[in-house]
């Protein structure tokens, strides 16, 4: 085993089986020769496979050694990186030894193991005892980790062989993923999708990682990037890319997910990737709340667009419901069953909600009818410092609040790319009166070709209650 602390791509690939494409073996070569490498990945393109290799090798090659695996969350330690590096010990051509237990690999030696934990979960005390002369930290979704905890590793890097591997989707444009993308002291790797083995080819090379048609819908879906001439490209500012023959300009969506690239993000930009990358990490670590439900409802009628009810429990967002050419009579009778007899629906009751709203009434539900376009007259944000032209920019400012990382950032939303597509592309400004608005939604429509409906129900449950005892479970926000 030690003779391939020389090549750890020869021990991957000998010992323990596994096949990397080029770049992550290029990623490989980088954390073995550089102390420090930060890789930032698009979606599926095998990072957490990289760092799993990367992690049981060091453990492998060096004696004694110690291997710490660490991540915003439980499920990505425990379900991610180690379910996959407990596989590849698992199948191993040769015996690697080690006990395999729950979060961690204890091999014959008191000072020689590797292990994961949740970031949060250490107290900064406890990464004293880490220290060793070989000793590797791997940090996934490194963007999410706290400022804090990266200080602390730093200070366990002190043996003479110490590595520190950042691994992460770049969703977040600030932090030490983000500096460590333009520090000297980090090598640097980025994964691409459009660059990818399988979609380079357009077939299957390497199972499990992205594949081209799965690239190919995203360069072609609204909103997620644009076709541009050729005279337009600009791929310094707008990272624009040429697929199929074809140049396009990519979204923040787009740069993340596909390209491995940091959102651009800019001021006008109502809520940032970021912070919904954090409130699905809390939707997956959380269980829906068994209290009463606010059920945002975005009406639609007979033709294309759908109906979408968003349930809220208190701070938990449950999955979406969607439904497609329902009649008012049967929408109205999805509601109340959905809401129960305590719950209360926000009905958007211009146009097509009106209706659904009036037969509410009729069955003695619990419902408010919720105009977006009426006056928010004295409501403000839970500074208390912003105003707003309408109930509205009201109403989905009050979201943004809620995912606001400044503010405590509690609302946890379930991971889905059609409402992060909405989410991110709805821009705002304020007016000379001071007070804030949200774009025309026609404007939304254009430019990601359809209806923000999934946005606009999860807006609706921010709907205030006015009422003493409900107002800030209803929105967090204040009223003069």
């Amino acid at each position: 085993m030690l003779d391939y602390a020389d090549d750890w791509n020869a021990f991957i690939r000998d010992v323990l089986g596994a096949r990397l494409d080029r770049q992550q073996r290029n990623a490989v070569d980088l954390i073995q020769h550089n102390r420090r490498l930060a890789v930032q990945s698009g979606h599926a393109r095998g990072k957490d496979y990289l760092a799993a290799c990367v992690s049981l090798t060091f453990l492998c090659v060096y004696y004694p050694s110690k291997v710490i695996n660490t991540a915003p969350t439980d499920r990505q330690v425990k379900a991610i990186m180690m379910t996959e590096i407990g596989k590849l010990h698992a199948n191993a051509r040769v015996n690697l030894g080690g006990e395999l237990l729950a979060g961690m690999i204890r091999m014959p030696a008191e000072d020689w193991f590797l292990i994961g934990f949740k970031a949060a979960d250490r107290k900064h005390e406890a990464w004293t005892g880490f220290h060793s002369p070989n000793i590797l930290v791997v940090v996934t979704e490194a963007s999410g980790v706290e400022d804090e905890t990266h200080n602390v590793i730093e200070g366990v890097l002190t043996g003479s062989m110490s590595r520190e591997l950042l691994i992460f989707n770049p969703n977040r444009s600030s932090g030490e993923a983000f500096r460590a993308s333009r520090d000297p002291k980090y090598a640097k790797m980025k994964l691409s999708c459009l660059n990818a083995p399988n979609v380079r080819a357009k077939k299957i090379l390497i199972p499990g990682q992205v594949d081209y048609e799965w690239v190919a819908d995203k360069v072609g879906k609204p909103g997620w990037s644009q076709e541009i001439d050729a005279a337009d490209i600009d791929r310094v500012a707008f990272h624009d890319f040429k697929f199929d023959g074809r140049w396009y300009r990519p979204s923040d969506l787009f740069l993340v997910k596909v390209m491995g690239e940091f959102p651009r993000e800019s001021e006008e930009q109502l809520i940032p990737l970021s912070w919904l990358e954090a409130s699905h990490d809390r939707w997956s670590e959380s269980q829906a709340n068994t209290g009463n439900v606010r059920l945002g409802a975005d009406i639609a009628g007979m033709g294309n667009d759908r109906t979408v009810f968003a349930p809220r429990y208190e701070n938990f967002v449950d999955s979406f419901l969607v439904y497609s050419k329902a009649d008012h009579m049967e929408t109205a009778g999805r509601i109340k069953t959905a809401i129960g007899s305590y719950g209360t629906a926000f009905i958007d009751s211009i146009g097509e909600g009106a209706g659904v709203y009036s037969r509410l009434v009729e069955l003695g539900a619990n419902a408010v009818s919720a105009k977006f376009s009426e006056a928010a007259n004295g409501l403000r944000d839970m500074t208390g410092e912003r105003e707003f032209v309408n109930m509205r920019a009201y109403c989905y400012w009050a979201l943004r609040d809620a995912l606001d990382s400044k503010l405590g950032g509690v609302l946890a939303l379930p991971p889905d790319d059609e409402l992060d597509q909405e989410l991110t592309s709805i821009q705002w400004a304020v007016q000379s009166n001071g007070k804030i608005k949200i774009e025309p939604k026609d404007d939304i429509k254009k430019r990601i070709a359809r209806s923000p409906d999934k946005a606009d129900a999860v807006a609706l449950t921010f709907w205030p209650d006015f009422s003493l005892t409900n107002f800030a479970f209803a929105s967090g926000q204040m009223r003069e």
